[in-house]
């Protein structure tokens, strides 16, 4: 069966050429990280500058090894963490954690990247601008397709160990929304004023499936795991021009779960809810299909509902 299990690090301090923590100030961090969900907000960057004497871009890169321990990877044991800079609705800057995760006993295309993770996590939580991606290994063809639906995508900087580029000398020659006909792209939607006919819907999963970014398919859904004991986490449909790196609403939730620093199983999961757009679902199948890798979890509950 498949295994999704978080492993927490203890013990263990964060020092590299960028920042040098204690054991003690890495626990305290990593406690944070996990009752924050994978965020640092402008207040929490700017303690810690203050605290290492360092700039924000030296912390961004001195946390991605933190990052890289948030990663699930039972298949290639290669763990990959992210962090995006971005600006929040108040223009202050907060740093939003992501990493890798796969599913063992599952197809490897349903993985989710850890530069998707961390996008997700921004996009997820109310960031309007990403300024930079700080990632610990060199993004592979498909993040970098992934990346190139972002509002922000020819201007904001990825930051590797030991360079700097933009996205655009990684992917040249590239294929994006606009040769679809897409004049918008992921952070930048198609403004809508439609909402589901079903009043009694949960109304953060609604929510959540009317904010997804489903240019291609129209299919606005979304996913909510219930926990027994650390609330709810919402996952929402982010399509790509290329269609194969598009992240569903379950992988988006998931990887929401496990940057948080939570098991997916059956003593943390309490209940799956899939919501999507009547007449053009297209998640529910392999939604099951992953989730029927999984022993003793509860099914999913999948809901159809029309827009007005």
């Amino acid at each position: 069966m498949a295994l999704a299990t978080f492993t927490v690090q203890q013990d263990t301090a964060l020092t590299n050429s960028h920042i040098t923590l204690s054991v003690a100030q890495t626990a305290s961090l990593r406690s944070q990280l996990k009752s924050q969900r994978g965020i640092l907000n402008s207040n929490n960057i700017k303690q810690l500058c203050a605290q290492l004497n360092v700039s924000d871009d030296a912390l961004l890169q001195g946390l991605v090894p933190l990052a890289s321990e948030y990663a699930v990877a039972p298949i290639s044991d290669f763990h990959v963490g992210a962090i995006v800079k971005a600006l929040d609705e108040n223009d202050e800057v907060n740093f939003y954690f992501g990493a890798n995760v796969e599913f063992d006993h599952q197809a490897l295309s349903l993985v989710v990247h850890a530069e998707q993770s961390a996008i997700n996590n921004a996009w997820l939580n109310g960031a309007k601008k990403i300024i930079k991606i700080a990632i610990s290994d060199a993004p592979c063809g498909y993040c970098r397709q992934f990346m190139n639906e972002l509002a922000d995508a020819k201007e904001f900087d990825i930051l590797l160990p030991e360079q700097h580029f933009k996205l655009a000398e990684l992917l040249p020659h590239s294929f994006g929304p606009t040769d679809l006909g897409n004049a918008f792209s992921l952070f930048n939607p198609e403004p809508h004023q439609q909402v589901f006919v079903n009043a009694q819907l949960d109304e953060k999963l609604a929510s959540t499936a009317l904010n997804a970014y489903v240019p291609y398919s129209k299919n606005f859904s979304a996913v909510k795991i219930s926990t027994f004991k650390n609330g709810n986490f919402y996952g929402s449909y982010a399509e790509n021009a290329a269609y194969s790196p598009s992240l569903s609403p379950l992988q988006s939730a998931l990887s929401q779960l496990f940057i948080a620093g939570l098991s997916f199983n059956e003593s943390t999961v309490k209940s799956i809810t899939l919501l999507e757009t009547a007449g053009h679902e297209n998640q529910a199948g392999v939604a099951r299909a992953v989730l029927a890798s999984f022993n003793n979890l509860p099914a999913i509950e999948v809901i159809s509902a029309q827009l007005k």
